[in-house]
């Protein structure tokens, strides 16, 4: 497959270097067109349906993030091209796949474009395919400490964890426990069972996810209705339990 792509960037300079580099490294970019601002990106993010935008965070009457946030919810995926390291938080929270830094590295460009790849060939196979976890469904149990003593859970009735600093909140139904260990210590203890981590504050059941949505870099809906982004760097791991 070819991904349909953007470059959203105000230097006509820092275009033409992407552009060549696309053409002669990244033969499966098919670009569909350039903006040089905010208003002309929108226009065609609008107009296509695409799998990716390059984007630069500085531009004219505007940023990345504005642009990010005027769109609203997409199916695309971002790759950051900056000259500037310390926007890479906020990369990560506007759910950017990958952060390239100025003047780009060749091999890192390639690497950005098949890690997108191969999401983007995980979405569309599994896009009309009836989802079943490959992790059956484990009737295994763990116990979480309690002032006195512990308490037995059963591995398949828990939906997800969240970080809490160095503490857990576990969802198990309607409830929530708070435990005194890190969401890495579950993470480690569960990733057998069917766990996977989603995102830096989320380990979700797999068995427990009903639904998979593209928008806005990814995301599941657990059996309560509870949605629970996707960080673009675990989304590959996330949709390999599937198929």
């Amino acid at each position: 497959m070819n991904l349909r792509a953007i470059i959203v960037e105000d230097e006509q300079t820092s275009r033409d270097i992407l552009k060549n580099y696309l053409a002669k490294y990244c033969p499966k970019i098919e670009l569909m067109g350039e903006a040089a601002n905010v208003d002309e990106a929108l226009v065609l993010i609008r107009n296509h349906d695409l799998d990716l935008v390059f984007l630069d965070v500085e531009m004219p009457y505007g940023n990345a993030f504005d642009l990010l946030d005027k769109v609203g919810d997409r199916t695309f995926e971002t790759v950051f091209v900056t000259a500037y390291d310390h926007y890479a938080i906020d990369a990560l929270n506007a759910h950017a796949s990958y952060y390239l830094l100025k003047p780009i590295n060749i091999d890192k460009l390639i690497e950005a474009v098949d890690y997108v790849m191969e999401i983007k060939e995980k979405e569309n196979n599994l896009q009309n395919t009836v989802l079943k976890p490959k992790q059956a469904t484990v009737n295994g149990k763990i116990t979480i400490p309690l002032q006195h003593g512990f308490e037995v859970l059963q591995i398949e009735d828990i939906l997800y964890c969240q970080a809490d600093d160095n503490y857990t909140l576990i969802y198990v139904g309607e409830k929530k426990k708070l435990v005194s260990k890190t969401l890495k210590y579950f993470e480690d203890t569960l990733s057998d069972n069917g766990f996977a981590r989603v995102h830096k504050s989320y380990l979700v059941n797999v068995n427990a996810i009903r639904e998979y949505r593209k928008g806005k870099g990814g995301s599941v809906v657990l059996k309560n209705g509870k949605e629970i982004m996707v960080s673009p760097a675990k989304k590959k791991d996330l949709l390999s339990y599937f198929g």
